[in-house]
This record gives structure tokens, C-alpha cells and sequence, in this order.
């Protein structure tokens, strides 16, 4: 139940004070940082405006780049929740240090408030998503990051709103100083007070050596990393969609004066679009993951992101200004709508994007070295985004674009690392696939899953219905599962590219090819000593008439090799659709249904010395029924 309705976890301790202390410090840092953006923006030249917005983005995130490494060791160190304590304390002195700075009118030493609002994130950050694994269960896990991403932009969305009104009355009487000083000191005392009610998380590491250089710590987990081809991409893929955020947000202020011709009220309009886009994708993302890391959303989110960045570009290009307008004047002009609501697109398809990157990096880091995969995660976001900051200033300073043709660059830049990611991961592409089938021609319920064990060695045995049976199965269990299948069927186009990519294991008999069969028993075996879930069909051909084949001996022989459960599953619904055999080929005629009703059930566990291949056949036929 916890992932269908994943606003549960608001109620549970488990999570609720954690959310509640990223929430409050998310908002202070936007608050101060907003009303410094915005007092820039609006009180000084155009040019000397642009330097000095790039360069406060910059010093914001170069304490990541240069602390996360150090930070990471001490979460993986240090008991998580006793860390967040620390961390909240630090920010109520680093607010009063604020409030001054913001008296004395002085941007620089405002800067360096900045700058240690960095150093204090920097150490936030690698605890805040290493906490979650520890606290939260793996059905949890995308919904708990879902509630992460949409608390964090809301929090945004309200720090940017509040910075940037107080920012414009920070002329009158310094009214608005007052106000943004006792803001932020009074949330940082508020989120010390949230931590403090956060559950104890133990260090997984707390025999381990800090090494203070970022350079080399850094290198070794990015190399430790490395080992792990999805959980690298994941930390690429993240950190430019963090380049891509940070180019966005950094030029609303100057796209708003100079393009749209628009005041401050403006800038809260254009980016409360944007944040409020990324939270409801998010939720959106959690709420079509389904309790499970869905990668398959990963590409619509690219793809998403790259159309309506380039539409965005296009809109504001087009934009003609009247004059310095409110946001309710920009609201009535002509354009104003396709502008809005492609920075509304590119924040729910970022939503998209980000949550199962997240999830997946947390669910597939080894616990002992979770928060220190994260902590460089961080630093490569700070890398993105000290780029994006030096993008903005080359592209706009020295090469003289506008800020619409710097928004097409960008996303002509995001198509090209997509590619490049998912080529390198072709997992995203195959979650695609399925999540694509199972979401168009097919509806598919689930009954019985809990019974598939977590982890270990197990096969999963099913009917076999249609060329799609392995898209479906994978789609419905939790676990990657590896099929052994008919070499014919793996070596069909398209469904080799999935089938390949999920390491499944070609057979055939050993008659027409003895070394391929040998070969295939040597791989299974191998497959349930690592510990992998085997999938298997063990009519061993597609049924001509929707009923159920005689089962192999394979099964006997494999379980002889390693004993390990057999889990019986039944496909319903699919004799009759487009992929199987009914009234002639399969593929032989146009798809005559779509959305069809398909389950996926699965029964108790049966021993390997109780599996015989009849007794098999029986179990799976009774969990069928009637529903071909």
C-alpha cells in the first residue's frame, strides 16, 4: 500500500521530520539568495547585473565541488540523524551572519553569506539522500525521493517568492531587510527543531579514515563508481539536469528585464512556472513508477525536456515587449501563455527526469559507501553547474547571444547528452519499451508478486502465450529478471536489442546445436550461483491454440545443477492479441486490440526436490484458469 498513495509517508516519523528540516533549509537558502539575485538584477546596470547574478550562482554551488568529498565520508562516518543536527545548528549562525550582511547593503560580503550557505548545503547534501535507504522501504523508495523533489522546489517556489517581494521594498526604510533577516534566522532555528525529532540513522561506516582531499577522494569514488555502469550515468544524468536548472533559474532575472521587458513580479510568476512544473512531475513520476525505480520515464523526460526548452527559446525570441509590465499585464499579452507553459513542461518533464535517477543511484549504491557515491554525485553537479554559470557568462558576455538563443543551445545540448547516456545504459531504452507496451496496448494487474523472494536465487517458470510474455513479466516483478529463452525468439530485431540488454540466455535443443546448449546450462548455473532471479518458459515454444504445452524436462535438469525455489506464474489475457499465434502468425495482421486486460499472477514457492515438470505444468494451468 505504501506506494499507492505516496502522501502516507507524511504521517510517518520515519520520514516527516526529515522532510520538514530539508524543506525549511531549501526555503531559507532561496529566500536569501533570491533577494540578493533580484536587489542585483533590478538596481544595477544590465552588464554589471549579469556578471554579478553568474558569479553569486557560482559561489552558491562551489562549495560543493570543493567540500562533498570530505562530507561524504563523514555521513557514512557518522549516525545520519545526529549529523543533520550539527548541519542545522551551523545554519542559525550562518542566518545571523546573513541578516548582517544584508544591513550593511555591501553585494560582496552578501556573497559570502552565500558562499557558506554552499559550504552548509554541501554538507546537507550527501546525509539527505542517504538517509532515505536507511528509513524508508525499496517500495518506498520513489515515492519517498518524489516527496524529496517536490518538497525541495515547493520550498524554492515559496523562498523565491518571499526573496524576491521583500527584495523590492529593501529601499523602503529597509523594511525589507528586517523581514528577510528575521525569516531566515527564524527557519533555521525552526529546522534545528525538525532534526531533532529525525529517527537515529547508524553510520555504515564508522571505522573509516577521512581523507581530506577532494581531489583524490573524489578520483577513488568516482572509479568505485565506475564499477557500476548504471550508478555512473545516473550521477552524469543528474548532474545535468542540474547544469540545465541552474542555466534556467540564473537567467530569469535578466530574461525578464531585458527580453520580456517585466518587473519583479515577473521573475515570481516565470519561476514559480518552472518549480511548481518540477513538484508536480515529480509527484507524477512517483505516482506512474508505482513503487518500483521506473527507468522507462527517464527518456520521456529527455525527450520532453529538449521540445520544450527549444519551444521556450522560440517563444521568448518571438516575444514582443510593451514596456515594463506587472505579471498580471505579461499574463494578458500575446505569447505570454506559450512561454509559461513551456516552462511549466520543462519542470514536469525535469520531474521525470530526476526521481528515478535519484532512486536508482540510492538503490543500486553499496550501503557502506551509499553516502560517499552521493557526496560525488554533488560534486558533479557542482561541476555542471559552475559550467552552466561559466556557459552563461561566455555565451551572453563575451559572444554576444541572446538569452532565447542560449535557451536552444541548451537544448540542443540536452539531446545530444541523452543519446550519449542512454547508449551508454541501453536499461533506460528497454524500461522504455516495456513501460510503453504496458501502458498502450495492455493493462496489466498483478496478483501474488509478493511471493517472488527479494533477493537470492530463484526461477520464475510461466505459460507462454506471446512475444511479448518476457516485456510483461519484466514490467511486473520488482527484480531484474534473466530469461532463458528460445534462441529464435531472442534474435528477433528490436526484442534482441531488450532482450540482450537484460542479459537474457539464448537455448535451443541440443540437437541443432549441442556446444549452444552446453553452453546455455553453464551460464544458468552460473546466472543462480550469482544470486540473479532466472526467468523460464518451459513449454519452450509460443501455444498454437492458447492452451498449454507440454512442459520440458529442462526445468528437472536445472534444478538438479542448483536447487534453488520455483516460482509458478500464469499469463491471462493475452491469447488473441497482436503478439501471439491465434487465427494465424503472430505480427500477420494489423494490432486489432489495445489496452486489453492482462494479469500477471504468481503462486507459492515450490521446493527444487518437489518440482517435477507435470506437477509444474498442473500449478501453472490452476493459476491460469480460464482467462487464456
Amino acid at each position: 500500500m505504501a506506494h499507492q498513495n505516496q502522501f502516507q509517508l507524511l504521517g510517518s516519523r520515519r520520514f516527516f521530520p526529515f522532510f520538514c528540516t530539508q524543506f525549511l533549509g531549501a526555503f531559507n537558502d532561496n529566500v536569501f539568495k533570491n533577494a540578493l539575485i533580484v536587489m542585483i538584477a533590478f538596481r544595477l546596470a544590465a552588464d554589471q547585473a549579469n556578471f554579478l547574478i553568474n558569479l553569486a550562482a557560482g559561489l552558491f554551488i562551489l562549495p560543493f565541488f570543493l567540500f562533498s568529498a570530505t562530507a561524504g565520508q563523514v555521513a557514512d562516518k557518522t549516525d545520519k540523524s545526529v549529523l543533520i543536527q550539527r548541519i542545522k545548528l551551523a545554519e542559525i549562525g550562518i542566518a545571523i551572519f546573513g541578516a548582517t550582511a544584508l544591513y550593511s547593503g555591501n553585494n560582496y560580503l552578501c556573497l559570502t553569506v552565500l558562499f557558506l550557505l554552499g559550504v552548509q548545503s554541501a554538507f546537507f547534501g550527501p546525509v539527505k539522500y542517504a538517509i532515505l535507504p536507511q528509513h524508508l522501504r525499496k517500495t518506498e523508495l520513489v515515492s519517498g525521493n518524489a516527496l524529496v523533489e517536490m518538497g525541495t522546489f515547493v520550498s524554492i517556489l515559496l523562498g523565491t517568492i518571499v526573496g524576491g517581494l521583500l527584495a523590492a521594498h529593501t529601499g523602503e526604510g529597509e523594511l525589507g531587510v528586517v523581514f528577510i533577516s528575521a525569516i531566515i534566522i527564524a527557519v533555521a532555528a525552526l529546522g534545528y527543531l525538525a532534526a531533532r525529532a529525525i529517527p537515529a540513522a547508524t553510520a555504515p561506516a564508522p571505522d573509516i579514515d577521512i581523507n581530506y582531499n577532494p581531489v583524490s577522494q573524489t578520483r577513488d569514488i568516482l572509479q568505485e563508481a565506475a564499477k557500476t555502469p548504471s550508478v555512473f550515468y545516473a550521477i552524469i544524468g543528474i548532474s545535468w539536469f542540474w547544469l540545465l536548472g541552474a542555466a534556467y533559474l540564473t537567467q530569469i532575472p535578466s530574461l525578464t528585464r531585458n527580453v520580456l521587458g517585466g518587473s519583479e513580479s515577473l521573475v515570481t510568476l516565470l519561476l514559480c512556472c518552472f518549480t511548481v512544473g518540477v513538484a508536480v512531475g515529480s509527484l507524477l513520476c512517483g505516482r506512474l513508477s508505482r513503487g518500483r525505480v521506473e527507468l522507462g520515464l527517464v527518456p520521456i523526460g529527455a525527450a520532453g525536456l529538449t521540445v520544450a526548452g527549444a519551444l521556450l527559446a522560440t517563444a521568448t525570441g518571438s516575444f514582443i515587449p510593451s514596456g515594463t509590465t506587472t505579471a498580471i499585464a505579461f499574463w494578458a499579452s500575446e505569447g505570454s501563455f506559450a512561454i509559461l507553459t513551456n516552462l511549466t513542461l520543462i519542470g514536469i518533464f525535469g520531474g521525470f527526469y530526476i526521481v528515478p535517477l535519484y532512486s536508482m543511484m540510492q538503490e543500486r549504491s553499496a550501503p557502506q559507501i551509499r553516502a560517499r557515491i552521493i557526496a560525488v554525485n554533488n560534486v558533479m553537479n557542482a561541476l555542471f553547474m559552475v559550467v552552466a554559470a561559466v556557459m552563461g557568462i561566455v555565451f551572453l558576455n563575451k559572444l554576444g547571444a541572446s538569452i532565447p538563443q542560449f535557451f536552444l543551445i541548451i537544448a540542443l545540448m540536452n539531446a545530444a547528452v541523452a543519446v550519449f547516456v542512454f547508449t551508454k545504459v541501453p536499461e533506460f531504452t528497454m524500461r522504455l519499451l516495456i513501460w510503453l507496451l504496458s501502458h498502450t496496448m495492455y493493462r496489466v494487474k498483478h496478483e501474488g508478486l509478493e511471493q517472488i523472494p527479494a533477493e537470492g536465487p530463484a526461477i520464475i517458470a510461466c505459460n507462454h502465450v506471446s512475444y511479448v510474455d518476457a516485456l510483461l513479466l519484466a514490467g511486473a516483478v520488482r527484480r531484474p529478471i534473466r530469461f532463458i529463452m528460445y534462441k529464435p525468439i531472442y534474435e528477433i530485431p528490436v526484442l534482441h536489442f531488450i532482450f540482450k540488454t537484460s542479459r537474457a540466455i539464448p537455448i535451443c535443443s541440443k540437437e541443432k546445436d549441442p556446444q549452444g546448449y552446453a553452453q546455455a546450462f553453464e551460464a544458468i548455473e552460473q546466472g543462480l550461483k550469482d544470486g540473479d532471479l532466472l526467468g523460464i518458459f518451459p513449454e519452450g515454444q509460443l501455444t498454437k491454440d492458447g492452451e498449454l504445452q507440454p512442459f520440458k524436462a529442462g526445468i528437472e535438469k536445472i534444478l538438479q545443477r542448483t536447487p534453488v525455489p520455483v516460482i509458478p506464474m500464469a499469463l491471462r489475457g493475452l491469447w488473441g492479441s497482436f503478439f501471439s499465434h491465434k487465427d494465424g502468425n503472430a505480427f500477420s495482421t494489423l494490432p486489432r486490440r489495445f489496452w486489453s486486460k492482462v494479469s500477471v499472477v504468481a503462486g507459492d514457492p515450490v521446493a527444487a526436490a518437489e518440482c517435477k515438470a507435470e506437477q509444474l505444468q498442473a500449478t501453472i494451468l490452476g493459476l491460469r484458469g480460464e482467462s487464456r
